[in-house]
């Protein structure tokens, strides 16, 4: 049974987004739907001393672009403050020193123009850190002519799927009878948020999968998995 997933790709997702990831054989991108204005497209949050804050990503945005369109606002230096703000709240996390040279590199040695390029670069990165294997594609690669539900049934079926597995906002624009009639199972995820440990007082679950990453380190993939395949 081959299991798909699709989502939105934003920056620095939550764990919610790699326990998706996790728990299909291919995971699509979303890349080529309209970017969604102060949403996850292009900020996150990060846990300090005074409780969580946003990292914001500021763009170039026009009203009905698509995600992979949009561009960086490179006018402002986020990439300085992003990086000085990770180091300032997690560099007494445990495992910080192991990931610091990554994020050196991305904030201080490479230039962004795309938005979608530097979520991939991070996402992919989280991904493998994490040990996960599921095959990454991206939206843009396939040709599709329907709006929401309709496209990720096409998905689907370009991908051959057996199973869909969608996010719990799905229940409101999938037509599940559609997937049905071309043999496809749906379900929809059910993350539990797990309590791992975290520097700085009481657990905030919802934050960026990074808060995990520098806290647990090779042991994150255990708070993954949430849905049995």
């Amino acid at each position: 049974m081959l299991k798909i997933s699709i989502h939105q790709p934003g920056y620095l997702p939550w764990i919610g987004f790699f326990d998706k990831i996790a728990c299909s054989d291919i995971f699509v991108l979303l890349d080529n739907v309209q970017y969604q204005k102060n949403y996850f497209d292009n900020r996150n949050k990060i846990k300090t001393k005074k409780g969580w804050i946003w990292l914001t990503v500021p763009v170039k945005y026009r009203f009905g672009q698509k995600l992979n369109e949009v561009e960086i606002e490179n006018n402002i230096k986020w990439p300085e403050k992003h990086y000085k703000t990770l180091i300032t709240n997690y560099s007494r996390a445990p495992y910080f020193s192991e990931y610091f040279s990554f994020f050196d590199e991305i904030y201080n040695k490479r230039k962004w123009k795309n938005l979608i390029d530097l979520n991939l670069t991070l996402i992919n990165y989280i991904k493998e850190k994490m040990g996960i294997k599921t095959k990454l594609k991206r939206s843009s690669e396939f040709k599709t002519a329907g709006e929401k539900g309709d496209r990720i049934l096409e998905i689907c079926q370009k991908l051959k799927a057996d199973f869909y597995l969608s996010g719990k906002f799905g229940r409101n624009y999938l037509d599940e009878k559609k997937f049905e009639e071309k043999n496809i199972k749906v379900d929809y995820q059910e993350f539990e948020h797990p309590v791992y440990p975290q520097i700085f007082g009481d657990f905030i679950p919802g934050l960026s999968a990074i808060d995990l990453l520098f806290n647990c380190g090779p042991e994150s993939r255990k708070y993954l998995y949430n849905y049995e395949k």
